[in-house]
């Protein structure tokens, strides 16, 4: 193909961008950066009845979110605009008058209510949906009299009865269809808006699309499409269709599996970089073994041809997994940055607001090996914020040990640790691990104990470099809390 690489990404803002859409653009996006090609952005508005406030911005906001610029198209601009298919509506109306003219369409006066009682007679026999082509071979004098009655016609693409419809895909390759098969669909709706069949026809020619990325879901629509380009005149583009994506038990892509809008990933923690490379391997693949890839390596090596046919799996593990990945290669800064809003909202409500950065600063390298998405971070770092902790007084007794034995340890942990004029790390270590030979234990028997009543939790970043942060004071406060706890259950 010679002519430069145009391609689209045409949501409709009948709902919020979710898993699937976002995956659609990100390829659209990676294969016009690969190819110095351009990426547009179209809004497919003409559905006023399902458009959802707030839906336009939410997919903005999702492809500003994960770098996904745009070329052309919403505020942006361009010179094949506008860019809103509700401001293009008389190109449609054009164009299916043309056709009608030409013999390829005709106006068809059924009613809502007729189609309907079609449609249930055809499942009712086990037959193929579709129309019934009853207006298809009207008279001028029929016609006539049908618009003398008030009815306000649809337009009906005129599909040839015999014959077969064959087209190219660059994933699913040589596809033939029966014409038979076909239904005369609708072009223009009795409202005066087009259907997506017609205005996406016309705007991926007007706007000289080269390449249409799309989900294998409109793999079907093809036939219908391609007559409709030849009744045109007009070149079609070439043709991908993305392979689905499905839960992790092979049923399709829902709610239930994960399948959220693209705005709740960003509300739960995950980062742009680490979704984007996720969603670049939903049906893509560098090789047989590369799970993590940045996004100019990805620009670099996208090609349709590594596209799969296979359906891809979603699996919300992996997801996690990725973002871990990419948390821990940000700095300490970008991390603080990254946690602070979620700290801010997360952290139970006793906690003091603003929560102070300089002291996030010091907790940030604690917990960037722990936690895989942001949100996570209040999650790990509540001890560090609270005045009081809750946990049961069984839960401070040591491996292999006693009440009595632990209630001994941290009374003597107390006493040495009241006396350190220092309290960081080695002075910490110098001083705990000769307390657990004096009293006979493994330093890990005396740690755990300390862990639970300096964290309230078994499972806590180190400890000498978790009693730093929180102090001598409150580390102290917590083991008389400690020694109390375990006192009263004896």
């Amino acid at each position: 193909m010679t002519k430069p690489v145009r391609v689209r990404f045409a949501p409709s803002p009948t709902g919020f961008p979710h898993v699937g859409n976002i995956r659609t653009a990100l390829f659209n996006w990676l294969f016009a950066r690969h190819s110095g090609g351009v990426f547009i952005v179209r809004i497919e508005d003409t559905d006023v009845a399902r458009k959802v406030e707030g839906a336009l911005e939410g997919i903005l906001g999702g492809l500003r979110w994960l770098g996904l610029d745009w070329d052309e198209g919403p505020e942006v601009g361009g010179e094949y605009g506008p860019y809103f298919q509700s401001q293009r509506l008389d190109l449609y109306r054009e164009a299916a008058k043309r056709l009608v003219a030409q013999g390829d369409a005709y106006h068809c006066y059924c009613s809502p209510e007729r189609l309907t009682e079609i449609r249930a007679e055809q499942q009712k026999r086990k037959l193929s949906l579709g129309y019934d082509r009853r207006c298809r071979d009207l008279n001028e004098a029929e016609r006539k009299q049908k618009e003398t009655e008030g009815i306000t016609p649809v337009v009906r693409f005129k599909i040839p009865l015999e014959g077969q419809t064959s087209f190219k895909d660059v994933i699913w390759g040589e596809v033939t269809v029966e014409n038979s098969t076909l239904d005369d669909y609708v072009l223009l709706k009795s409202d005066g808006y087009p259907t997506y069949h017609l205005a996406n026809v016309v705007d991926d020619h007007l706007m000289e699309i080269s390449h249409v990325l799309r989900a294998e879901e409109w793999l079907p629509s093809v036939p219908r499409h391609k007559l409709l380009y030849e009744a045109l005149g007009y070149d079609m583009p070439l043709l991908a269709h993305l392979p689905m994506i499905l839960g992790p038990d092979r049923s399709k892509l829902s709610k239930r599996h994960g399948a959220v809008s693209i705005t709740e990933y960003k509300e739960r923690g995950y980062l742009p970089e680490a979704m984007v490379n996720f969603l670049a391997l939903l049906g893509w693949s560098l090789d047989d073994k590369t799970d993590i890839i940045a996004r100019d390596e990805l620009v670099k090596h996208f090609s349709l041809e590594r596209i799969s046919k296979t359906a891809a799996i979603f699996n919300h593990e992996k997801l996690d997994w990725v973002n871990g990945v990419f948390l821990r290669e940000l700095s300490h800064e970008e991390l603080l940055r990254g946690i602070m809003p979620f700290l801010e909202s997360g952290l139970p409500e006793e906690v003091k607001r603003p929560v102070s950065e300089e002291y996030v600063r010091r907790i940030v390298p604690l917990i960037q090996e722990r936690i895989n998405k942001l949100a996570e971070a209040a999650t790990y770092a509540d001890f560090f914020f609270l005045d009081e902790l809750e946990y049961d007084a069984p839960l401070l007794v040591g491996k292999k040990m006693t009440a009595e034995t632990t209630l001994k340890a941290l009374e003597a942990a107390r006493d040495k640790l009241s006396s350190m004029e220092s309290f960081d790390h080695d002075s910490l270590e110098s001083t705990l691990r000769p307390l657990a030979e004096e009293l006979g234990l493994k330093a890990g028997q005396l740690f755990s104990p300390l862990r639970v009543a300096t964290t309230g939790r078994i499972a806590a970043p180190p400890l000498f470099e978790t009693m730093m942060v929180l102090g001598k004071e409150r580390c102290l406060e917590r083991l008389r809390v400690a020694v109390g706890k375990l006192g009263n259950y004896l």
